[in-house]
C-alpha cells in the first residue's frame, strides 16, 4: 500500500518534536556540555500493515531532566516525577559522575567556611548531597515539546491516510485500465 503521505507526516511531527525539545532545552539552560542536546534524534520510522512506529532517543538521563525526581528527603521540586532518589533502581554512580564532571568543567568552586576554596571534589560532593535528598526539578523540555506538536496529529494523519487511500485506488484503476483496456 502506498504509504508516502502518512510517513511525510509523521516525519514532519517527529522533526519538529526534536527541534522544539531541543529549542527548550536551552531556554532551560540545561545544555551545558551539549551531550543531551545533541543525543536528542528522531529515529526511522516504520510503517507495518497494522502500526505505525516513530520513536525519538536521547541520553538516558534526558527522562530525569525532563520529569525531575524527587529527593530521598523532600519530593517538593518534582512532587508528580516517577524517579525518586533512594531506591536503588537507578545507574550506580551516576549522578556522582555527572556533576563532577560537571563541576570540573565549569571549574566551579564553593567557598568553605574560613573563605578558602573547596577542592571541585568537595564542591562536587556538597552538590551532590543536596541534590540526592532534595531532588531535581522537572523541565518538561521533552514533555512539551511532544504535546505542543501532537494536537494536530490526528487530522493530519486522517488526511495523509485519505491521500495515501486516493492514490492508491487511482493506481489500481489505472493498472486495472491497463491489463483489462
Amino acid at each position: 500500500m502506498l504509504r508516502e503521505n502518512l510517513e511525510r507526516v509523521l516525519q514532519i511531527f517527529r522533526d519538529n518534536v526534536v527541534k522544539d525539545a531541543k529549542s527548550n532545552l536551552v531556554k532551560e539552560g540545561k545544555s551545558n556540555t551539549g551531550s543531551l542536546y545533541n543525543s536528542i534524534k528522531g529515529n526511522e520510522i516504520k510503517l507495518t500493515p497494522n502500526s505505525l512506529q516513530m520513536t525519538i532517543s536521547m541520553n538516558s538521563y534526558g527522562a530525569f531532566v525532563d520529569q525531575g525526581v524527587q529527593g530521598l528527603k523532600h519530593n517538593n521540586k518534582a512532587p508528580k516525577s516517577p524517579f525518586s532518589f533512594g531506591t536503588g533502581t537507578g545507574e550506580k554512580g551516576g549522578l556522582t559522575k555527572g556533576i563532577n564532571e560537571w563541576v570540573a568543567s565549569k571549574r566551579f568552586q564553593f567557598r568553605d567556611v574560613k573563605g578558602r576554596f573547596m577542592t571541585y571534589e568537595q564542591t562536587a560532593r556538597t552538590i551532590i548531597r543536596s541534590v540526592y535528598l532534595k531532588g531535581i526539578k522537572p523541565t518538561y523540555f521533552m514533555t512539551e515539546a511532544f504535546e505542543n506538536n501532537v494536537n494536530d496529529l490526528p487530522r493530519q494523519l486522517t488526511e495523509a491516510f485519505a491521500l495515501d487511500a486516493e492514490n492508491l485506488m487511482k493506481l489500481t484503476i489505472k493498472e486495472n485500465f491497463r491489463t483489462n483496456g
